[in-house]
């Protein structure tokens, strides 16, 4: 396989940890995994992704050229993971109560065991956001604006059909989505800081509260 069909291999889908790839590729791309959640893509050296992978820098190179056709590999996958498979919850066709209950357990589950996964994809957005955004549109069959109304326009409706009824508060889906995203993403991005105030046995027990405490929360803010 060449280093450009590494880089572009296509990210399986599902949650929960990250699905490894197979053979030599695979060996390397889930050690690159493990060192770029540690220390991000800059911080990171060939040499500690081959000493982690048990293989030489060569094999590195020969399936992935460079660092960054690595780390857009790694943050390929992490993205392909999560975004369809909640993309799939927040489009369905079911009540709104249980999709926030669905995507809330799947996003607290996925960043569970991935804990370092949204600090280091901030980190890419704030380095390389285009790239990042290529890899998000990719992640999607199809258009892109296909997908966006897809899953707003459903949202919407649902959203619009419970604000004319008086069960909820007026709210846009946009809105409505970016809410709950960054609610779910925040306690693992900002763990060093959290850790400091819980403990890291508080902020253990913090992290198996927040599921139900955040379906809670942001069911009790949308209705009226």
């Amino acid at each position: 396989m060449s280093s450009d069909d590494a880089a572009q291999r296509p990210a399986p889908a599902g949650g929960g940890n990250l699905a490894p790839a197979d053979g030599t590729e695979g060996v390397i791309l889930d050690a690159a995994h493990r060192v770029f959640l540690r220390r991000g893509t800059a911080g990171a050296r060939t040499q500690e992704i081959a000493d982690e992978a048990g293989v030489n820098k060569a094999l590195l190179h020969y399936y992935f050229r460079t660092k960054e056709r690595l780390a857009d590999a790694v943050l390929q996958r992490a993205v392909g993971q999560l975004l369809p498979g909640l993309f799939a919850i927040l489009a369905a066709d079911e009540p709104l109560e249980a999709k926030v209950e669905r995507a809330v357990a799947y996003e607290m589950e996925f960043f569970g065991r991935n804990p370092y996964l949204p600090g280091y994809v901030l980190g890419e957005l704030a380095h390389r956001p285009e790239r990042v955004r290529e890899i998000a549109i990719g992640a999607f069959p199809g258009p892109i604006d296909e997908v966006r109304a897809r899953l707003f326009g459903r949202l919407r409706a649902q959203l619009e059909a419970g604000a004319r009824d008086g069960t909820l508060r007026p709210i846009a889906p946009e809105q409505f989505v970016v809410n709950l995203v960054a609610l779910c993403h925040f306690p693992f991005a900002a763990r060093p800081i959290i850790a400091v105030f819980l403990g890291e046995a508080g902020y253990e027990t913090f992290l198996r509260e927040r599921t139900a405490e955040l379906t809670r929360y942001i069911l009790h803010a949308i209705r009226r």
